[in-house]
């Protein structure tokens, strides 16, 4: 399981991800860094099966109208401090990878990991 973290996300959240046993790349490892367009990492996530990791609508938006990305989960938890969505995702992290075996969009507040259909 394949997990690309968008812009807005700290840089943290890919190693914590790796250490708990999964891939995960920082959009700062892209060619084009922070600045690569929804539209590329759409593109990215499409081609090479990716879980993009946002607190961006717009890609909710793309994956509602044309299922890009290939999968999709949303941060909604607000502003939180950095170690506090590091612990909420090494909490979940496993919840999430079962989850997505079966489903394409998720969300992720503070409280719950619900499910899209």
């Amino acid at each position: 399981m394949k997990f690309l973290i968008d812009a807005q996300l700290p840089r943290k959240l890919a190693k914590t991800i790796n250490d708990a046993g999964y891939r995960a790349i920082h959009t700062l490892l892209l060619p084009e860094a922070n600045k690569t367009t929804d539209a590329d990492i759409n593109l990215l996530s499409v081609t090479e099966e990716w879980i993009v990791i946002t607190k961006d609508s717009d890609f909710v938006d793309s994956f509602l109208l044309k299922k890009e990305p290939w999968k999709l989960l949303l941060i909604s938890t607000g502003n939180i401090r950095n170690d506090e969505l590091i612990n909420l995702f090494l909490s979940n992290i496993q919840n999430i990878a079962a989850t997505f075996e079966a489903h394409h969009y998720l969300e992720l507040n503070k409280e719950n990991l619900l499910i899209h259909q």
